[in-house]
């Protein structure tokens, strides 16, 4: 058993070091309202050579897009492309309009949940978050039983084994739920009282919609080709590849354009403060667009993934219990995991948005600042960005069923290469709805790492949750590194009697 006045004093330590922490960091924000005007006059083009991949690729992808989807455009063949693929054909071909239909239903139904996911935002969005946590793992499980009747063992495993993945990290995080469900819920109030970054969510989708036209032409071309499965599979691998990046980047822009906004409204003390820079808005849109621009198409090629095994591995090592072995190489990967995190993270475009750094360095700097203060605790105990990936998934699974079973019923061998491209672009939709929440929970959390008094000052009540609650998450912490260090020398004991004798 742990002795509580140690822990008391170690909490006490980890508090006053927070404290510290904290008033630096607000003397140094306080001492610059000249420094914040000279960081945004000295703004530099950042990332500019992974602004010029990403560019590079969006030019060659489209163009490729373009010539696949046009040469079986009413016409079978028409740029007589199949002469120089002889060795993969395989297959019946189709024309390109028989299956663009599919697609643009599929950009339909995503673009409608999407739209009815932020319309629901001020009086639905804790009801839709509990729906998307809990009903996740069942439609993972009937969709697998679905491709096991039709006879797609491969996709039936797969999701299957997804769907066991998720159950286990619900039951993993569940004492979590009730904090991050009030997390959400205070987001979801900032971003209602700012209608202006719901705009900028709306004319974002918009523009992935036009890509999203040209990219399912493409797509659909490939698959109305006359090329073997195989060949037909890596093509449209890549081609989603591509959709993820290029989603990804525009889901973080808006990130960051939200971002800007919710921290200046947190910093000046509310929306209507006369302090706040006129055309904040329009000056957060210009630097995402432009100088930050290339730090946003870097971090969105690594960021999701690492944030998704990250939750996997937290939930799984909180559930091993005494299997030493196991125990042994999930912490391997789990301290290999937690040092990508600090290059890679979505707390890095808060402060893309706000100083205008590098991604590397605006990740290693939120990241600093996190286990500085010891806000790092209560970040890693919330689950938020899980909750709202969880939504993007459901989202896209619905998508991707209503494409599928409507090819099912025209080309039933054609069902999982149709869903599955559907299923994505159902997920960049919706997820680009998601990312508005999201921005709101990263700048609170920098808020609240940088000065505690601005969450305090804009809600009183919140702030006192989110204090006692990283309480209890530090007392814990200093409890577990107590009861280590207390194993390790009751083992460490015998071992050295032994050396002696």
């Amino acid at each position: 058993m742990m002795d509580s006045p140690a822990v008391s004093s170690s909490s006490s330590e980890f508090n006053s070091i927070a404290t510290a922490d904290q008033s630096a960091a607000r003397s140094r924000r306080n001492g610059g309202g000249s420094e914040v005007v000279a960081a945004e006059q000295s703004r530099r083009w950042r990332d500019v050579f992974w602004l010029g991949i990403f560019v590079i690729h969006l030019i060659g992808l489209g163009f490729l897009l373009g010539v696949l989807g046009f040469n079986r455009f009413e016409i079978e063949n028409r740029l007589d492309i199949d002469k120089y693929t002889p060795g993969l054909s395989g297959n019946e071909a189709g024309l390109t309009e028989t299956y663009w239909p599919l697609y643009g239903a599929a950009g339909g139904i995503g673009t409608v949940l999407g739209w009815t996911w932020m319309l629901l935002l001020g009086s639905r969005a804790t009801q839709m978050m509990k729906v998307s946590v809990h009903i996740l793992t069942t439609y993972l499980a009937v969709i697998s039983v679905l491709c096991f009747w039709t006879e797609q063992i491969f996709w039936g495993v797969a999701f299957a084994i997804g769907a066991a993945l998720q159950f286990l990290y619900v039951i993993s995080v569940i004492d979590r739920l009730p904090f991050t469900m009030l997390v959400l819920q205070k987001a979801v109030k900032m971003v209602w009282n700012l209608p202006e970054v719901m705009r900028v969510s709306y004319a974002f989708m918009f523009v992935v919609l036009l890509w999203m036209a040209l990219w399912s032409f493409g797509a659909a071309g490939v698959v109305a080709s006359n090329l073997s499965n195989g060949g037909r599979w890596w093509l449209l691998v890549i081609f989603s590849v591509s959709l993820f990046w290029t989603g990804a980047v525009l889901c973080n822009t808006v990130h960051v354009i939200v971002s800007g906004m919710v921290f200046l409204v947190l910093l000046h003390g509310g929306r209507e403060a006369a302090s706040i820079p006129a055309n904040s808005l329009t000056k957060s849109l210009q630097y995402a667009l432009t100088t930050s621009f290339g730090s946003i198409c870097y971090g969105s090629l690594f960021t999701a993934a690492i944030r998704t095994l990250r939750w996997e591995i937290r939930g799984l090592r909180s559930k091993i219990g005494n299997n030493e072995c196991l125990l042994c190489c999930v912490d391997f990967l789990f301290h290999l995991v937690e040092t990508l995190v600090r290059f890679f993270n979505k707390y890095a475009y808060v402060q893309i948005a706000v100083n205008g750094k590098s991604f590397n360095h605006s990740a290693r700097d939120a990241w600093e600042l996190f286990q500085s203060t010891g806000v790092e605790a209560l970040v890693a105990y919330d689950c938020s960005g899980a909750v709202l990936l969880m939504g993007t998934v459901f989202g896209g699974l619905i998508t991707g069923t209503c494409s599928g079973a409507w090819a099912w019923v025209k080309w039933s061998d054609r069902v999982i290469m149709i869903g599955s491209t559907s299923m994505l672009m159902g997920m960049v939709l919706v997820g680009l709805a998601m990312v508005v929440v999201e921005s709101a929970v990263t700048s609170i959390y920098i808020c609240y790492a940088e000065d505690p008094l601005l969450i305090q000052r804009w809600d009183a009540e919140f702030f006192n949750q989110m204090s006692e609650t990283l309480h209890h998450r530090l007392q814990y912490r200093s409890a577990r590194a107590r009861e280590v260090l207390t194993h390790y020398r009751l083992n460490d004991d015998p071992v050295r009697e032994n050396a002696a004798i």
